[in-house]
């Protein structure tokens, strides 16, 4: 493996423009592509055995019973890990350059990004391309609503209701319904599934 590569996978900073990884990304592009075309958006092309099988190649690992409606984008697919019975909805964008581990029976809005790729603060350094993931991981029963944009770092705790259009920085706890730009724990719900 490239150094590039293992420094991302160590979470530490890396140059994305690197053969190695460059080349994860083309697989990506066309697992992704196969995917989405096999969803379904012209009559006749639906094909769910062959968008299952897709899935189980583009990410590092699929829970039984897990459903994604096309359009769906990632930046490599195989640090992404999702829990048996979670439905995500149209347009996700997860990019993952850092592990994004999704629980079970979580709901997932349409257009809802998970983003765990940072920049550097010093223009130089961003200029030149370095970057590192900080993982996201989102835990058994979340919802998150329609817009929903979980940046880098974040953790949110199971049970938990993300409003639509949502912008989530911080950590999250368990059964709190929360809302807004920064996302903020308006109230407990009851903690039973």
């Amino acid at each position: 493996m490239g150094e590039n590569k293992d420094r991302m996978l160590a979470g530490d900073w890396y140059i994305a423009d690197d053969p190695e990884l460059m080349a994860d990304t083309e697989r990506r592009i066309e697992l992704c592509a196969a995917f989405n075309a096999a969803g379904g958006h012209t009559p006749g092309t639906y094909d769910a055995d062959r968008r299952d099988a897709l899935l189980q190649k583009l990410l590092g690992s699929v829970g039984a019973d897990v459903r994604i409606r096309p359009p769906f984008h990632c930046d490599y697919g195989y640090l992404i890990s999702i829990g048996s019975g979670t439905f995500i909805n149209f347009g996700a964008v997860f990019l993952d350059a850092a592990p994004i581990t999704i629980g079970e029976h979580v709901q997932i809005g349409p257009n809802v990004q998970l983003l765990t790729p940072t920049h550097e603060l010093d223009t130089e350094r961003r200029r030149a391309g370095w970057e590192k993931g900080v993982p996201v991981t989102i835990g058994d029963n979340v919802w998150l609503g329609a817009g929903v944009i979980v940046c880098p770092g974040v953790t949110i705790g199971e049970n938990t209701v993300v409003g639509a259009g949502s912008v989530v920085t911080r950590d999250l706890p368990a059964n709190v319904l929360a809302v807004g730009n920064p996302a903020r724990a308006v109230r407990k719900l009851d903690d039973t599934p």
